[in-house]
């Protein structure tokens, strides 16, 4: 059982709304690569942020703690129960621990990372981060060049690191304490789940769906295609590698996602990790929970 199959069922049985946490959810035309839920799922439990901005926009982690607090409040006033799931580290910290808030941008230090980045490519930018805030460095991909370049602005800006900024912030849930679960699976079992999900993605037509969104004109530097299940097969559309290729890359990057997404959730506090196959046990846990 993964993260959606469990969540909806908890949902069902606690009488409870699931917010989306997983930062290509949120755009429009982007299902397939980005495993949204199906609209059976919809229609069984009420979803939250899916679908919510044009896949041109860069929706930020602090866009969604806003977006997120609020859905919280209403679901809540509904006498709800709120489930926030998902696998955007950077999301859910921003909603349970709180993001700073500022500085802002600044154009003059943002044109000269870009310009570092266009000459040097991203390994400089990330040796750059890894100097100045080797933490943050460790939680974030090798190819968010969206968050090392904020994360160096900040630097820049301030002479703290990003983290140091982060442990500083409060929550937007206030004095709310939320019940935190995290799915434990074997790394075979993981690998196996892996496999199966991108095998089936390319056999319910991802090819096709970023032939249809490149063909309405949507530039190729638009966020969700930097997405786990886009990069490589907007290369396979351009023709530069063959679909097996596409494949093979999308497995390879996936797992060495669900390495760097491990090793931060282990790091959040008050994580209590279950077993993913075990409905019975999650849904004890939380009755025990609900009922503290």
């Amino acid at each position: 059982m993964g993260k959606s199959a469990a969540a909806i069922e908890l949902a069902l049985r606690f009488g409870g709304e699931i917010i989306n946490a997983d930062s290509m959810q949120v755009y429009r035309g982007f299902d397939i690569g980005t495993g949204k839920p199906s609209p059976d799922d919809r229609r069984r439990v009420p979803h939250h942020l899916l679908d919510i901005v044009e896949p041109t926009v860069q929706f930020t982690a602090a866009d969604f703690a806003r977006r997120a607090a609020d859905a919280v409040r209403l679901i809540q006033e509904r006498g709800r129960h709120p489930f926030v799931v998902g696998g955007t580290g950077l999301y859910l910290r921003s909603l349970v621990d709180g993001l700073f808030p500022g500085p802002g941008r600044d154009p003059a230090v943002r044109a000269r990372l870009e310009s570092e980045v266009r000459t040097s490519g991203l390994d400089g930018l990330r040796k750059e981060l890894e100097r100045v805030d080797p933490a943050y460095a460790g939680l974030i991909g090798p190819h968010d060049k969206v968050r090392m370049v904020r994360a160096l602005e900040v630097y820049a800006l301030t002479r703290r690191p990003i983290s140091e900024h982060f442990s500083r912030t409060r929550s937007p849930l206030g004095d709310l304490l939320p019940v935190k679960i995290g799915l434990n699976l074997d790394r075979p079992a993981l690998y196996a789940k892996i496999e199966e999900r991108v095998d089936r993605m390319f056999r319910d037509g991802l090819i096709d769906e970023v032939r249809r969104r490149l063909g309405e004109g949507l530039p190729e530097t638009a966020p969700p295609f930097r997405a786990l299940g886009y990069r490589h097969v907007v290369r396979c559309v351009r023709q530069e590698i063959p679909v097996a290729e596409a494949v093979r890359l999308t497995k390879l990057d996936t797992r060495h996602f669900a390495k760097r997404q491990m090793t931060w959730f282990r790091k959040m506090a008050g994580v209590t990790w279950l077993p993913a196959d075990d409905p019975v046990a999650l849904a004890a846990h939380l009755e025990e929970q609900l009922a503290a």
